[in-house]
């Protein structure tokens, strides 16, 4: 039985991997495999779907998939979404109940991330749905880490407060 649902969470990750819908979907509908079901990694579609595929996210996440859920580093796929620049996903997470102010292992939320990697809209989206005095394992801030990075986006986080 064991071996039967990790080749699931294999077919199901490969799929969202690859943004494949449709085989998301017949996974899904027709051979019934829960969408949080895990790979033979111990990751489930979501943390290793296509990031800019909006559409499988909304798919897993529509027939249950969590939102929430971490890896051994603490990294939800809201983190993920924010440190790549997925806007849309982000969002599609968001309406589904991700936590962004959950801290990764470094103690960094999705916006730490967006920062670090300049994402200005994924920046301005998070910047009033955040805890800005959440502080990293660095001790730093959203604002004290995007001031030392860059002056513009402090700003972007002082405006979207």
């Amino acid at each position: 039985m064991l071996l039967h649902e990790t080749s699931a969470g294999d077919l199901l990750t490969r799929a969202a991997a690859q943004g494949n819908l449709e085989e998301v979907k017949r996974l899904l509908y027709q051979e019934r495999i829960h969408p949080d079901c895990l790979n033979r990694f111990g990751r489930t579609a979501l943390q290793v779907m296509m990031f800019g595929s909006t559409p499988v996210a909304s798919e897993l996440l529509k027939q249950g998939a969590s939102p929430n859920i971490q890896d051994s580093y603490g990294i939800t796929p809201a983190h993920d979404a924010a440190r790549m620049g997925f806007l849309d996903t982000l969002q599609v997470l968001v309406q589904y109940g991700a936590d962004i102010n959950t801290p990764d292992a470094s103690g960094s939320l999705p916006v730490h991330l967006a920062l670090r990697e300049g994402h200005v809209a994924v920046i301005a989206y998070l910047a009033s749905r955040s805890n800005l005095q959440h502080r990293d394992r660095e001790g730093r801030t959203p604002q004290e880490l995007a001031s030392l990075l860059d002056p513009n986006l402090a700003a972007i986080l002082d405006l979207h407060r």
